[in-house]
């Protein structure tokens, strides 16, 4: 059965100006997400969905497919489920018909492939029809609602030590899978039976200031696989 990964990146970062091509450590940063994919054993096919032609040219040169993104598609107001149909619907033109998709964001490049492996394993062995990437988190949340101040995951009132809550996960935007079905009935990456696949906190770090950017890097330059 065919895997596929879809890296959608659209030219016109707002937080980052050209960002999904900005060099780290002396590579794109979008060349993680596609060596990522590169990596793992389970992929059959990388896919880079883009408007723009500087980021295909970089994308191709790293080995990825480049599907061209329609201008509608790449605004600031699409969703990346837009892309992503647009993109499953191209690859299906050439008669590919994948059991699963690995929709990789290039703003998260501190997965490595054996990551995206063990997360298909889980969907497989779990029977589950979509996955997110998840870490876990203790930290305690408030939100206001209507001027009201409100704890969220918990009772401020009866105060719990924090290695005595019931464990929280937190969406970190590393690494979704979906079953074609899911996007077409669904048009969202999440659906059916869902699976959560645990990664660090260091791992889930997402960059989209330049404060972040320099932060990743110098989480890159600690670990030596990087």
């Amino acid at each position: 059965m065919t895997v596929i990964t879809i890296i959608p990146a659209r030219g016109g970062s707002k937080g980052l100006a050209g960002k999904n091509i900005r060099l780290i450590k002396g590579k794109p940063l979008i060349a993680y997400s596609i060596e990522d994919a590169q990596e793992a054993r389970l992929v059959d096919q990388v896919y880079v969905s883009t408007d723009n032609s500087e980021i295909a040219s970089v994308s191709r040169s790293y080995g990825a497919e480049v599907i061209q993104r329609p201008i509608k598609l790449a605004t600031d107001t699409a969703s990346s489920e837009s892309a992503l149909l647009h993109a499953l619907t191209e690859i299906e033109k050439t008669g590919i018909n994948p059991e699963l998709v690995v929709f990789l964001q290039c703003t998260s490049p501190l997965r490595t492939g054996s990551d995206i492996d063990r997360a298909i394993e889980q969907l497989r062995s779990e029977n589950a029809d979509s996955l997110l990437s998840v870490s876990r988190t203790h930290r305690f949340l408030w939100h206001q609602v209507n001027g009201v101040t409100e704890s969220i995951n918990y009772d401020y009132r009866q105060r719990q030590r924090r290695q005595d809550m019931n464990p929280q996960y937190m969406e970190n935007g590393s690494i979704y899978i979906f079953k074609p079905w899911v996007l077409k009935e669904l048009n969202n990456r999440l659906g059916g039976i869902i699976s959560m696949f645990v990664m660090s906190e260091e791992q889930s770090y997402e960059i989209d200031s330049l404060e972040d950017f320099e932060y990743v890097a110098f989480l890159m330059n600690q670990a030596h696989k990087y």
